[in-house]
């Protein structure tokens, strides 16, 4: 009788899901799984750490909207890949990682990186198991990926130790699961959709503030209906950026405080009310308004503020219901003239960055560099951000035109999943431009990964703000301190010679003349590319003035 090892078991399962790529760093305890993918038609993505495997992993889910695999060795594999996990726990992600373990029946006796690696990922995954035995693997995964995609999306885990991933079963076993989750939609209570209508009604400056969800909904086109009927201003944050079009009349960047605290309706669609958002508190929303949250997670409605329509569901279930009940009660929005008004505000903080944006100081001016970049990338360019002060620039300053096509690591606030994420969107958007901002502080974590893009021949462009430290801390403490211990850097580090060392393209860039050219010859060198471009260390997002910190979007 034919056997089938348990690295090809795996591979069956995961081709089962549609996998294409799983993200990884080789080790003893999980290689017979490469096996099975590769067999399977799986590329394996070996990285140079596990966490940038596993941030690669929450990647491919932010541009793809499918779950992500990763899988890292025993012990100190599964330990590096835990702050990935958790980023994408708090965006949030779905991904699965698999992890390697000694011998089950080895158990308590001491085996090579043996690790209780489930009890150490259960409180940041919303579901971790370990395999108990070979024939059950293919159901494991099923379950894994259901965990994972069902209602609010998320990461799990699945701990393969060595004897099942090495393990033989007979061929006749092997059984395939099918049918195993749902891609039903939840619709909101009818109830509160009929809530929200008699409130619009009667709404004169409403405002729409939307995010991530909008993205695991696939609710992009049904957002922008929305808005368009109820003649309101939109303002994206996180995975919402995108949703519309930069061009589109409803969206706005900077005005998002001016039109907040004006409103007497505030509609949040799968935005939860964190630091983004003051955490509720009354220097964004005005006492008088009626503030309406739509979310996933009904656990996220409420929190840090009282809510007056609270709704969970698929968000675009709930917006499509309450399109349809609109427009049965013969709805007539309150006019353009709100938001004209809330428009002219923001045209107008956008042209008081102009001198900024057209600065030729030396060193460059961060908001120059963003200006430079902003009018090289092209319409379906995907940008990652990868860093403290100079993402909230990039924030600021770039056009993010498609869904999915902007990636920041969200509330954990993580240095160090840009590589990851790059690699994976490259991976999923073959030919297009993919872009990483990254901090200098940023890029020590897991700049080594440029050297991954190189050997997979992934053109992924970095352009890194080189200002000698970790700004967004250095400028606050040395106001409130007089000075700043263990926030400084060095300018006189060369990345760009790092990057030519991976024997990628690498340039330094000192003038703001400079930029646009090796902006150009970046995208245009075939290869994985850094532009190591100085800028001012004196410059921070929090000392651009009263006007400009209230548009921090990131």
């Amino acid at each position: 009788m034919a056997t089938i090892s348990g690295g090809h078991v795996f591979g069956k399962a995961l081709k089962q899901e549609g996998v294409k790529y799983v993200f990884s760093l080789n080790g003893g305890h999980i290689y017979d799984l490469y096996e099975g993918c590769v067999d399977e038609g799986i590329q394996v993505i070996d990285f140079r750490h596990e966490q940038s495997a596993a941030h690669a992993a929450e990647g491919w889910a932010k541009v793809t909207g499918e779950p992500g695999v990763a899988i890292v060795t025993a012990g100190p594999g599964v330990t590096d890949a835990v702050t990935a996990v958790a980023n994408a726990y708090q965006a949030p992600s779905p991904m699965l990682l698999v992890g390697g373990n000694s011998a089950i029946r080895e158990a308590l006796m001491g085996g090579l990186q043996e690790f209780d690696s489930v009890g150490l990922l259960r409180p940041i995954t919303k579901w971790a198991q370990q395999i108990p035995e070979l024939r059950r693997v293919p159901d494991f995964v099923a379950t894994a990926f259901r965990y994972a995609t069902s209602e609010t999306p998320g990461p799990t885990y699945l701990e393969m130790p060595i004897d099942i991933v090495n393990g033989q079963l007979e061929a006749d076993q092997l059984v395939l699961p099918t049918g195993y989750r749902t891609k039903a939609r939840a619709y909101g209570d009818p109830e509160y959709i009929h809530q929200l209508v008699e409130l619009l009604k009667t709404a004169k400056h409403p405002t729409v503030i939307a995010g991530s969800d909008i993205w695991w909904n696939k609710a992009w086109d049904d957002l922008r209906e929305f808005v368009e009927t109820i003649d309101a201003p939109v303002f994206l944050n996180s995975m919402g950026r995108g949703a519309i079009p930069n061009e589109h009349p409803n969206l706005g960047s900077l005005g998002r405080r001016y039109a907040m605290v004006k409103s007497d309706v505030i509609i949040l669609i799968g935005v939860p009310v964190d630091f983004r958002l003051s955490y509720g508190r009354d220097v964004l929303f005005p006492k008088d308004a009626k503030v309406v949250q739509i979310m996933i997670d009904g656990e996220q409605i409420g929190k840090n503020r009282h809510i007056d329509i609270g709704i969970s569901g698929d968000v675009k279930a709930i917006i499509r219901q309450t399109l349809d009940d609109l427009h049965r009660s013969n709805y007539r929005s309150p006019g353009k003239a709100w938001l004209e008004e809330c428009m002219t505000e923001d045209k107008a903080l956008k042209q008081a960055d102009e001198p900024f944006l057209n600065s030729d100081q030396t060193p460059i001016h961060p908001m120059r560099l963003m200006k430079e970049m902003r009018d090289v990338l092209e319409e379906d360019a995907t940008v990652v951000g990868d860093g403290g002060d100079i993402v909230t620039f990039a924030a600021r300053v770039l056009r993010i035109n498609r869904p999915g096509h902007w990636l920041d690591p969200g509330q954990f606030g993580c240095l160090g999943p840009g590589p990851g994420f790059a690699v994976a969107a490259q991976l999923a958007r073959p030919g297009k431009q993919v872009a990483i901002v990254f901090g200098d502080g940023a890029f020590g974590l897991n700049g080594m990964e440029m050297e991954t893009m190189v050997r997979f021949k992934l053109p992924v462009v970095g352009v890194l703000s080189n200002n000698g430290a970790w700004n967004q801390t250095t400028q606050g403490v040395k106001r409130r301190y007089g000075r700043a211990i263990g926030t400084m850097l060095s300018q006189e580090t060369r990345y760009d010679m790092v990057m030519q060392g991976f024997r990628g393209y690498g340039e330094r860039v000192e003038k703001p003349s400079e930029i646009r050219p090796a902006l150009e010859r970046a995208f245009k060198s075939g290869t994985a590319a850094l532009l190591d471009v100085v800028t001012d260390p004196n410059v921070s997002y929090g000392q651009m003035g009263g006007r400009s910190r209230q548009a921090r979007q990131y």
